[in-house]
């Protein structure tokens, strides 16, 4: 009685290995990608390619296999006698013994919520194949060849893991591979194409997307914030307004840059708006953290805080603040709002050596306000 629980332990146990304890013994699809990083990050580009383009083969053979266990399962004339129910094909399944079946379907719910199948075998059957795409390691791939300098394979590589974007491992990581696919195009002068992607990511901004749920209520804030901004200064303007999505700063950044180099000032001046506010948003909150006490009064007074911060420091690097405060100074300027324009300028002329070439700018612009195309593309 005793061997008899034993055996009945032992092959429960077995039918609950995960898919994961297979793939240790079966060279994992994401063990291999995994490598291939470890050798892209040591400049070791051949052996990253390889490993990443193995990873995206793996795993198509995986559930391709796993695909083809269930066409098996579902070609023998018992079970097509049972119609398309899961609810009666499973009982099946665990009665005979047909471990590989009973394996691809444990995948798939691991994958996707059961409840989603309709208890439709057919169903099963479709989305399994979907796995077969790996868009993690089509994007890697796209980084081994862009490092290699081809640009062109890249780029499509990075195309094809977008449009794979659904199977992604990691939540959010689509919004990484558009930002490089505007990147690569802007390095390519595909401008047009570059302008496209960019927008696209900021169908993602609530607060600017044309296709919100309230679309003159959006405008409405976007004129009422540069109403303040004009006639009451960039002080008022901090003073008011708060907003901090830093998916979407750099977007806005490219954008009135770009606008900015084509003369369409008015588009670059909303653009570089929002890059500057959330920019500050960002800035102002961090040293509230660390400050409790602070509040915001001017743009001198938030710089005074960031020598001693070097995670300030960085940040102000990274998203090229000054730059965007000169060129959001001149999109104003050329749009026929000279006050806050001077304003920036003004502000950057006093910034000195922490601004650099964008203070000395700055205090040109003041003497003399001129027009110039920015120099955000190649």
């Amino acid at each position: 009685m005793r061997r008899k629980t034993l055996l009945s332990l032992l092959i429960l146990s077995l039918s609950g290995v995960s898919v994961f304890a297979q793939r240790q013994a079966d060279r994992p699809y994401w063990y291999t990608l995994e490598r291939g990083k470890l050798h892209f990050r040591s400049g070791e580009y051949g052996e990253a390619l390889t490993a990443f383009e193995e990873a995206r083969d793996e795993r198509r053979a995986m559930y391709s296999r796993m695909e083809q266990d269930l066409i098996t399962l579902l070609s023998l004339p018992e079970v097509r006698r049972m119609g398309d129910s899961l609810a009666l094909i499973e009982p099946f399944i665990a009665e005979r013994g047909h471990v590989d079946a009973r394996v691809a379907l444990d995948e798939l719910y691991y994958r996707v919520p059961k409840a989603s199948l309709g208890d439709s075998a057919l169903a099963a059957l479709e989305a399994i194949g979907r796995f077969k795409d790996f868009p993690d390691a089509e994007y890697w791939i796209g980084e081994a060849y862009r490092v290699e300098g081809e640009s062109g394979i890249a780029l499509r590589q990075y195309e094809k893991a977008y449009e794979q974007r659904a199977l992604l491992e990691t939540p959010g990581f689509d919004l990484e591979i558009l930002y490089k696919i505007a990147d690569t195009q802007r390095l390519r002068r595909e401008y047009t194409a570059m302008e496209k992607r960019l927008l696209e990511i900021l169908q993602r901004d609530t607060l600017w997307s044309e296709d919100s749920a309230d679309r003159r209520s959006d405008s409405f804030v976007r004129a009422a914030m540069m109403r303040t901004l004009e006639n009451e200064g960039v002080g008022r303007f901090l003073t008011l307004y708060r907003y901090n999505n830093q998916d979407v700063e750099r977007a806005h950044r490219l954008l009135g840059l770009y606008y900015h180099a084509l003369g369409r000032h008015d588009r670059g001046v909303e653009h570089l708006l929002f890059a500057f506010l959330i920019q500050n948003s960002v800035l102002i909150e961090e040293i509230i953290k660390a400050r409790f006490d602070f509040s915001f009064t001017t743009l001198d007074a938030v710089m005074e805080e960031t020598p001693r911060r070097p995670a300030l420091l960085s940040y102000i690097e990274e998203v090229e603040y000054y730059k965007t405060l000169y060129y959001l100074g001149t999109s104003l300027y050329g749009s026929g709002r000279l006050p806050p324009a001077r304003e920036l300028w003004d502000f950057l002329s006093r910034c000195g050596a922490a601004a650099g070439e964008w203070s000395v700018r700055g205090a040109a612009q003041l003497r003399s306000p001129f027009l110039e195309r920015a120099v955000p593309m190649p």
